[in-house]
C-alpha cells in the first residue's frame, strides 16, 4: 500500500471494501474520514457526470454514530453507498424516479435493501441519477436522462452514454463516487451500464434480493443487485442483501437458496475445469469492437483452464427479442404495479398514471424538454387482459427458461454462458435518442435469471464488458466465474474523463 493510501491522501475511492476495512481496523481510517472522502469527490467530480441526484444530509452523522459503537465487525462497516433513486429511504432525502412530480415523496419506513445496507454497517451516501421512471418514460433510448438529474454522462469520455437506467449507480461507482451502488434491473438495466462504465454489475436471480420499497417496473423481471469496482465487492454486497422480505412475495421462493457470504465461492482459479459455452446467435455480430473484445476474453477463459463449448447457442435466442409476449408482459405488469405504487406511497404527488402523464403535460418545460412520455401513454393506452397476460408470461417463460438458457446448459453440460454485454457507448443525442447496437441481457431479463457483467476490455478507450449467465439461483458458480476471469484479465482502469471535443 503507498504512502497516499496510509495517510488518506487521496486514493481511498479505488480502495474496495477488503482494503478499506484493514485500514480501520488498524486505526489509519475511520467512517466519518471515509464519508467526508467520498462527499468531497462527489463535490468536485459530481458535476462533470451528474451522477448523484441527491446527497444524504445526515451521511457524516450516520458515520460518527457508526464510529461511535465502535463495532467494525459489521461487513459493510463504514461503507459509504449510493442507491439508485427508486430506492425508498426513511430520512431527509428524495426518492422520485428521477421526477419532479414525486419530488415530496417521503415514506415512513426504508426499502428491505437500505435496511438491510443500514444493518450491515453502510452508510446511505445518498442517490442516484438515473433513466426516468427506470426507462419507461419513453420509447426512444435516452440512457441517463431524469428531468430532475439532468444527463449522467460516461466518465471514460464525457459525450459518451452511461446507458441504461442504473446509469448514475454505475457511473457512480467507476468515478469512485461511492464504495459501491446500487442498481435495478427490468432488461438490461444493471449489466450494460456495469458494461459502458467498466464495473461489475450482478443481477439476481428474482426473488434473490427483496423489493420492498422500491419503486416498480415489471415485477416479473425487476432486480435489485450490487454495482462495484470489483466482483470481490459485489460479492460482499450481494451477501447484505439476500433474504426473504416480507414485502416481496417473490423472495420466498429463495429459501435453500441465498448464501449470507458469497465471497466464500470466490476462487481465482475456478475456471479451471468450468464448462462454459458461447453464446453466439444474436448477442455477436452487432459490434465488431464489442466481438474483438469478446474474442481475447474468451481466449483468457480457455487459458485459465475452462473448457469452452463454441458455439453453444440458446435455441431460442432470435424469438426472445423479437416476442411479442414480452410487450404484453411489460405494459400490463407495469401499469399495474405503477398505479399501485402511486396510489399507496405518501405525499402530494400523482396517485395513478393518468394523474402522472397529466402532470407532465402540465409540466413540460421540465418534464418534457427532451423526453418525450410515449413510453407512459403507450402502457395507459394497451388494455390486455388477464389471461392474455397470463398466456404471454408463460410463454416468455417457457421460451427464455427450459426451451432456452436451461436447455443449452443442458445439451452441452455447461456452467455458465457468455458473450459482449454489449457494444462500445454511443454518443449522447438528447434530440433524436442514443443509439443502441444490441446487448446481452434479454435471455436472463425475462427468464428472471442471473447475469454477471465483468469489465472486459475497451475499444478506443471505451469500455465492454463481459456477461456470464445462468440458471436460477447460479449466483455462487457465476460470481466464482467472473472473479476467476477478473483476476485473469485485470482490465479495468481509472476513469479518464475526456471531454466531448477529443478523438473518438
Amino acid at each position: 500500500m503507498s504512502s497516499a493510501q496510509q495517510d488518506g491522501a487521496a486514493a481511498f475511492h479505488e480502495l474496495g471494501n477488503t482494503e478499506l476495512r484493514q485500514l480501520m481496523g488498524d486505526g489509519r481510517l475511520d467512517a466519518e474520514r471515509l464519508t467526508r472522502h467520498f462527499l468531497d469527490r462527489v463535490e468536485r467530480v459530481d458535476p462533470l457526470l451528474h451522477a448523484v441526484i441527491g446527497v444524504n444530509p445526515d451521511a457524516l452523522r450516520e458515520a460518527r454514530r457508526l464510529d461511535a459503537e465502535g463495532d467494525p465487525r459489521r461487513p459493510l462497516h463504514g461503507m459509504p453507498v449510493l442507491l439508485k433513486d427508486v430506492v425508498e429511504t426513511a430520512d431527509r432525502m428524495h426518492t422520485t424516479a428521477g421526477s419532479f412530480a414525486l419530488q415530496g415523496l417521503r415514506p415512513a419506513t426504508d426499502a428491505t435493501v437500505a435496511a438491510r445496507l443500514r444493518r450491515a454497517g453502510a452508510v446511505i451516501l445518498g442517490k442516484t441519477n438515473l433513466s426516468e421512471w427506470a426507462g419507461g418514460m419513453s420509447l426512444t433510448h435516452h440512457a441517463g436522462w431524469s428531468a430532475r438529474g439532468g444527463q449522467t454522462r460516461n466518465p471514460y469520455k464525457l459525450d459518451r452514454s452511461p446507458n441504461e437506467s442504473s446509469s448514475g449507480s454505475a457511473v457512480a461507482a467507476a468515478a469512485g463516487l461511492c464504495v459501491a451502488a446500487i442498481g435495478t434491473e427490468t432488461n438490461g438495466s444493471i449489466i450494460d451500464p456495469s458494461s459502458a462504465n467498466c464495473v461489475v454489475g450482478v443481477k439476481p436471480t428474482v426473488g434473490l434480493v427483496g423489493r420492498g420499497g422500491v419503486i416498480p417496473g415489471v415485477p416479473s423481471q425487476d432486480s435489485v443487485g450490487p454495482i462495484t469496482r470489483t466482483v470481490r465487492d459485489a460479492a460482499i454486497l450481494l451477501g447484505t442483501l439476500v433474504g426473504v422480505d416480507n414485502r416481496d412475495r417473490a423472495t420466498r421462493a429463495s429459501r435453500g437458496h441465498f448464501h449470507r457470504d458469497y465471497t466464500r465461492f470466490l476462487d481465482a482459479d475456478g475456471l479451471r475445469g468450468a464448462r462454459i459455452g458461447v453464446q453466439r446467435s444474436v448477442y455477436f455480430g452487432y459490434s465488431r469492437h464489442a466481438d474483438d473484445i469478446a474474442e481475447r476474453a474468451i481466449a483468457t477463459l480457455r487459458d485459465a483452464g475452462a473448457t469452452v463449448i463454441d458455439p453453444a447457442d440458446i435455441p431460442t435466442a432470435e424469438r426472445l427479442e423479437d416476442l411479442p409476449g414480452s410487450m404484453v408482459v411489460q405494459a400490463y405488469e407495469f401499469k399495474r404495479a405503477l398505479n399501485g405504487y402511486l396510489s399507496a406511497a405518501p405525499g402530494d404527488h400523482p396517485r395513478s398514471l393518468t394523474e402522472l402523464i397529466a402532470y407532465n403535460h402540465a409540466h413540460s418545460d421540465r418534464e418534457l424538454r427532451y423526453v418525450d412520455q410515449d413510453g407512459l401513454e403507450a402502457v395507459q393506452r394497451l388494455d390486455f387482459s388477464e389471461r392474455e397476460y397470463k398466456e404471454a408470461l408463460a410463454i416468455n417463460h417457457r421460451l427464455s427458461r427450459s426451451e432456452g438458457i436451461d436447455a443449452v446448459l443442458r445439451r452441452f453440460d455447461l456452467d455458465a454462458l457468455v458473450m459482449p454485454t454489449t457494444g462500445p457507448p454511443a454518443k449522447i443525442d438528447l434530440i433524436r435518442g442514443d443509439a443502441y447496437g444490441g446487448g446481452a441481457s434479454t435471455p436472463a431479463a425475462l427468464a428472471g435469471y442471473p447475469a454477471v457483467s465483468v469489465p472486459a476490455g475497451f475499444a478506443l478507450g471505451l469500455p465492454v464488458g463481459l456477461t456470464f449467465m445462468g440458471p436460477a439461483w447460479s449466483e455462487p458458480v457465476l460470481l466464482r466465474l467472473a472473479y476467476a476471469y477478473e483476476q485473469a484479465s485485470r482490465v479495468r482502469r481509472p476513469p479518464t474523463y475526456r471531454p466531448a471535443d477529443v478523438g473518438f
